[in-house]
């Protein structure tokens, strides 16, 4: 069920493999010369825009994945995406998540997201680096995967969900959209540093009549309409037209952060969460979470490799014990 591709054979060395001391020494050129995507009026945009196709939530959960690999920036500090496509066909996000939590030792390999038709799971904090793309790429950039489907319309929301999950992150870390240079496809980066001998997602967009210079169209639309409204579709919440009020003239956009989490601890009653103290540093309060139970959250932090989100005003849960799905 699983190909080849799942094979990085030119992560050659555990130097490489664990990015210690590990020093980049070639610059990255764009490959379109531009960060301007002029429009192609591609068929699959064109049908997530006249079906009114929007992206799902990205869902956060930790997978088995245990190596904590600084950007060669420094934590938190990655300098964009890599765009993959899974190479098996029929296999959905949860397929591959499981697949790869239960064989990266062996494959030495792991990215940080798999996205299909229904749902975008991110795996390993982006704060930090994977294996994916050979030992360049994985110090600098964010990976993402796409499953391969088998309609249209599957085809196209899965397009959408990896376009949104790939402008979310360009927002996240402050990036711009720049093809070629912040949002690269594998077969880019083989190009660029020659680690890797791998094509993708070319052949599978080929297959559907798409291309990356059409995807980096998508994106850029999403990008851009997420940092002027907090919209991929662009529609902000209108101002409102009370007289009087402080607000006339804002316009409020959607926070990324706020949705519910699904609590569950497999081993006990509760859920354990932490506190945060002013210096950064750590403690536990009295208080826990009943089991399976929803909780609403609206910020999120990193502490020691784990997303935390908040459920009270200074009471946050794990994404061990948590699944976020970010309110629509």
């Amino acid at each position: 069920m699983f190909s080849k591709k799942k094979l990085i054979a030119s992560l050659a060395t555990s130097v490489a493999l664990t990015g210690i001391g590990f020093v980049a020494t070639s610059q990255v050129d764009s490959l379109i010369g531009t960060s301007e995507v002029k429009a192609s009026y591609a068929w699959v945009n064109s049908y997530i825009e006249a079906n009114n196709i929007t992206p799902v939530g990205i869902q956060y959960r930790q997978g088995t994945f245990n190596r904590w690999i600084p950007y060669e920036n420094g934590v938190g500090r990655p300098e964009g995406i890599v765009v993959h496509e899974t190479a098996t066909p029929g296999a959905t996000a949860e397929n591959e998540v499981a697949y790869f939590n239960n064989n990266w030792k062996k494959l030495y390999t792991y990215v940080h997201a798999f996205v299909d038709a229904n749902s975008i799971i991110n795996i390993h904090s982006s704060d930090y680096g994977v294996w994916g793309a050979g030992p360049t790429a994985n110090a600098k950039y964010v990976q993402v995967e796409l499953c391969e489907v088998g309609t249209t319309d599957q085809f196209a929301r899965s397009i959408s969900n990896d376009a949104y999950y790939i402008a979310s992150k360009l927002l996240q870390y402050g990036l711009p959209m720049e093809p070629g240079k912040t949002v690269v496809s594998h077969k880019q980066t083989g190009t660029m540093w020659h680690e890797t001998n791998h094509t993708d997602p070319d052949g599978y967009f080929s297959k559907w009549g798409y291309d990356m210079n059409q995807f980096n169209e998508l994106i850029g639309k999403y990008y851009n309409n997420l940092k002027a409204t907090g919209s991929v579709n662009g529609a902000a919440t209108k101002p409102s037209t009370d007289a009087g009020s402080d607000n006339n003239n804002k316009v409020e956009a959607s926070n990324p952060y706020k949705g519910i989490v699904d609590v569950t601890d497999p081993e006990g009653d509760y859920v354990q969460l932490l506190s945060f103290r002013a210096d950064g540093s750590a403690f536990v309060p009295t208080r826990g979470l009943a089991d399976k139970t929803p909780w609403a959250t609206d910020q999120q932090k990193q502490y020691k490799g784990h997303t935390y989100y908040r459920v009270s005003t200074n009471e946050w849960v794990s994404d061990y014990y948590a699944k976020f799905t970010a309110s629509k």
